[in-house]
C-alpha cells in the first residue's frame, strides 16, 4: 500500500508518501508546496493544484489522506486553509484516487495513541514508526506524513474489521 498524505495550506502545503509492506511502514518521499505570499491567492491555489497533480501522478499512490479542516478561531487563516484543501481535493479527484479525511484528533490518536498529543510527540513517533534517523522538517511535512500514517492504521483496522464480520 502507498499513501499520499496532504497537510494543505495556502503558503505551505505539506506532503508524504509512505509505504506499507507487510508489517513496515516505510517513507518514500516528503516535502512541501511553498507559495509567495507576494502572488494572488488565484496563482497560488493553481501552483499547489498543478504541483499535487504531478506528485500523483509521480508516486502512483493507491491512496490519499488528506488532513480535515477543523474549527479556527481566525475565520480568515480558515478560509484560506479551506482554499488549499478545496485544490487538493480536486487534484485528487483527478487523478481518480481514493480519497481519506482525518481531524488532527483522530491523527494524533493514531500515530501517538493520545488525541491530545503535542507536535513534537507526533513528529518523535513519526520517527519511530518510521524507522528515521531524523524527524521530518518541515512540521507542514512531517504532518502530512502523519496523516498517511493514520491512513494506512486505519485501513488495516477497516480490514480486520471487514475480516471478522465475513466470519459471522
Amino acid at each position: 500500500m502507498l499513501v499520499l498524505g496532504i497537510d494543505p495550506g495556502t503558503a505551505i502545503t505539506g506532503w508524504g508518501v509512505v509505504g506499507k509492506d507487510a508489517d513496515d511502514l516505510h517513507l518514500v518521499d516528503f516535502g512541501t508546496i511553498d507559495t509567495s505570499k507576494n502572488s494572488p491567492l488565484p496563482q497560488r491555489l493553481q501552483t499547489i493544484h498543478l504541483q499535487l497533480g504531478e506528485l500523483i501522478s509521480q508516486h502512483r499512490p493507491d491512496a490519499v489522506a488528506v488532513e480535515k479542516l477543523f474549527f479556527s478561531k481566525n475565520v480568515r487563516t480558515a478560509m484560506s486553509v479551506g482554499q488549499a484543501r478545496g485544490v487538493a481535493l480536486l487534484a485528487v479527484a483527478e487523478g481518480g484516487l481514493p480519497l481519506y479525511e482525518y481531524t488532527p484528533l483522530e491523527v494524533k490518536q493514531s500515530v501517538v495513541g493520545y488525541g491530545r498529543a503535542t507536535k513534537d510527540q507526533v513528529q518523535q513517533l513519526v520517527k519511530l514508526l518510521l524507522g528515521l534517523d531524523f524527524v521530518p522538517q518541515p512540521d507542514d511535512a512531517a504532518d502530512a506524513i502523519a496523516v498517511a500514517i493514520c491512513h494506512i492504521h486505519s485501513a488495516r483496522l477497516q480490514a480486520i474489521l471487514a475480516e471478522e464480520a465475513g466470519k459471522r
